[in-house]
Protein backbone atom coordinates (compact mmCIF):
# COMPACT_ATOMS: atom_id res chain seq x y z
CA UNK A 1 0.00 0.00 0.00
CA UNK A 2 2.77 2.73 1.22
CA UNK A 3 4.51 1.62 -2.50
CA UNK A 4 1.64 2.55 -4.33
CA UNK A 5 1.05 5.80 -2.27
CA UNK A 6 4.76 6.92 -3.02
CA UNK A 7 4.50 5.83 -6.83
CA UNK A 8 1.13 7.70 -7.25
CA UNK A 9 2.80 11.09 -5.44
CA UNK A 10 5.60 10.73 -7.39
CA UNK A 11 3.36 10.96 -10.89
CA UNK A 12 1.43 13.75 -9.37
CA UNK A 13 5.00 15.90 -8.61
CA UNK A 14 6.37 15.02 -12.15
CA UNK A 15 3.08 15.76 -13.76
CA UNK A 16 3.07 19.39 -11.52
CA UNK A 17 6.97 19.47 -12.28
CA UNK A 18 6.11 19.47 -16.41
CA UNK A 19 2.73 22.03 -15.64
CA UNK A 20 4.82 24.52 -13.91
CA UNK A 21 7.87 23.57 -16.72
CA UNK A 22 5.23 24.79 -19.63
CA UNK A 23 3.81 27.82 -17.91
CA UNK A 24 7.09 28.87 -17.06
CA UNK A 25 8.11 28.42 -20.57
CA UNK A 26 4.81 30.57 -21.57
CA UNK A 27 4.99 33.24 -19.60
CA UNK A 28 8.89 33.98 -20.61
CA UNK A 29 7.23 33.90 -24.55
CA UNK A 30 4.91 36.01 -23.88
CA UNK A 31 6.91 38.63 -22.08
CA UNK A 32 9.37 38.23 -24.83
CA UNK A 33 7.20 38.94 -27.78
CA UNK A 34 4.77 41.59 -25.93
CA UNK A 35 7.75 43.48 -25.36
CA UNK A 36 8.76 43.57 -29.34
CA UNK A 37 5.09 44.69 -30.13
CA UNK A 38 4.96 47.10 -27.87
CA UNK A 39 7.79 49.10 -29.30
CA UNK A 40 7.24 53.08 -28.59
CA UNK A 41 4.77 54.36 -31.39
CA UNK A 42 5.67 57.47 -32.15
CA UNK A 43 9.45 58.13 -32.55
CA UNK A 44 9.38 61.50 -31.00
CA UNK A 45 7.04 60.60 -27.80
CA UNK A 46 9.10 61.38 -24.61
CA UNK A 47 11.49 63.46 -22.62
CA UNK A 48 14.68 64.64 -24.28
CA UNK A 49 17.52 66.00 -23.09
CA UNK A 50 20.23 68.16 -24.17
CA UNK A 51 22.18 71.35 -25.74
CA UNK A 52 21.11 74.68 -27.80
CA UNK A 53 24.68 76.34 -28.05
CA UNK A 54 25.19 79.75 -27.74
CA UNK A 55 21.82 80.87 -26.71
CA UNK A 56 22.25 83.67 -25.04
CA UNK A 57 18.77 84.34 -23.58
CA UNK A 58 18.11 80.84 -22.09
CA UNK A 59 21.54 79.18 -21.89
CA UNK A 60 22.86 76.15 -23.36
CA UNK A 61 20.90 73.29 -21.95
CA UNK A 62 17.56 71.77 -22.90
CA UNK A 63 14.83 70.18 -22.16
CA UNK A 64 11.82 68.65 -24.60
CA UNK A 65 8.78 67.04 -23.42
CA UNK A 66 7.16 65.45 -27.28
CA UNK A 67 3.86 63.87 -27.34
CA UNK A 68 2.04 62.23 -30.28
CA UNK A 69 -1.86 62.38 -29.51
CA UNK A 70 -2.36 61.10 -32.59
CA UNK A 71 -2.69 63.83 -34.93
CA UNK A 72 -0.43 66.31 -34.14
CA UNK A 73 3.02 66.61 -32.13
CA UNK A 74 2.36 68.92 -29.37
CA UNK A 75 4.60 69.53 -25.89
CA UNK A 76 6.98 72.06 -24.26
CA UNK A 77 10.73 73.04 -24.11
CA UNK A 78 12.14 73.54 -21.07
CA UNK A 79 8.63 73.27 -18.50
CA UNK A 80 8.95 74.39 -14.78
CA UNK A 81 11.88 77.20 -15.82
CA UNK A 82 10.96 78.80 -18.98
CA UNK A 83 7.50 77.00 -20.19
CA UNK A 84 7.91 77.49 -24.02
CA UNK A 85 4.78 75.59 -25.96
CA UNK A 86 5.35 74.44 -29.29
CA UNK A 87 3.69 76.05 -31.68
CA UNK A 88 4.40 74.04 -34.49
CA UNK A 89 6.35 70.45 -35.14
CA UNK A 90 6.53 68.19 -37.85
CA UNK A 91 8.51 64.90 -38.97
CA UNK A 92 9.14 63.64 -42.09
CA UNK A 93 9.52 60.03 -42.62
CA UNK A 94 12.31 60.57 -45.64
CA UNK A 95 15.41 61.48 -43.76
CA UNK A 96 13.50 61.33 -40.39
CA UNK A 97 13.92 65.22 -40.69
CA UNK A 98 12.05 67.10 -37.12
CA UNK A 99 10.81 70.91 -37.45
CA UNK A 100 10.15 72.00 -33.93
CA UNK A 101 8.69 76.18 -33.69
CA UNK A 102 8.20 77.75 -30.47
CA UNK A 103 7.15 81.47 -29.30
CA UNK A 104 8.72 82.61 -25.96
CA UNK A 105 9.47 86.04 -24.42
CA UNK A 106 12.81 87.71 -23.72
CA UNK A 107 13.60 89.52 -20.98
CA UNK A 108 12.28 92.76 -22.06
CA UNK A 109 8.98 91.10 -22.63
CA UNK A 110 9.49 90.81 -26.03
CA UNK A 111 8.52 87.96 -28.48
CA UNK A 112 11.09 85.62 -30.09
CA UNK A 113 10.36 83.00 -32.64
CA UNK A 114 12.19 79.71 -31.98
CA UNK A 115 12.72 77.21 -34.90
CA UNK A 116 14.91 73.70 -34.49
CA UNK A 117 15.59 71.56 -37.49
CA UNK A 118 17.23 68.63 -37.50
CA UNK A 119 17.28 64.97 -38.42
CA UNK A 120 16.57 61.70 -35.78
CA UNK A 121 20.00 59.71 -35.47
CA UNK A 122 20.25 56.29 -34.52
CA UNK A 123 16.08 55.58 -34.87
CA UNK A 124 16.21 52.30 -33.91
CA UNK A 125 17.74 52.81 -30.61
CA UNK A 126 15.67 53.45 -27.41
CA UNK A 127 18.20 56.67 -26.79
CA UNK A 128 17.60 58.02 -30.24
CA UNK A 129 18.87 61.70 -30.88
CA UNK A 130 17.85 64.59 -32.81
CA UNK A 131 20.89 66.47 -34.35
CA UNK A 132 20.47 69.67 -36.51
CA UNK A 133 20.22 73.34 -35.86
CA UNK A 134 18.00 76.25 -33.68
CA UNK A 135 17.75 79.42 -34.75
CA UNK A 136 15.92 82.70 -33.64
CA UNK A 137 16.20 86.72 -34.29
CA UNK A 138 19.14 86.81 -31.75
CA UNK A 139 20.99 83.69 -32.34
CA UNK A 140 21.28 80.28 -34.00
CA UNK A 141 23.75 77.46 -33.21
CA UNK A 142 23.82 73.53 -33.23
CA UNK A 143 21.22 71.93 -31.51
CA UNK A 144 21.52 67.73 -30.25
CA UNK A 145 18.74 66.18 -27.84
CA UNK A 146 18.99 62.48 -26.70
CA UNK A 147 15.41 60.95 -25.65
CA UNK A 148 15.54 59.73 -22.28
Amino acid sequence: MQMLASSVLGRLVARASRVLAVALVATVAGAASTGALAQEGHPLKGSWLGTWESNAALGDNILLILDWDGKAITGMINPGTDNIPIAKASLDPKGWMVSLEADAKDKSGASVHYVIQGHIENLELPSRSIVGTWSSPGGKGAFEASRQ
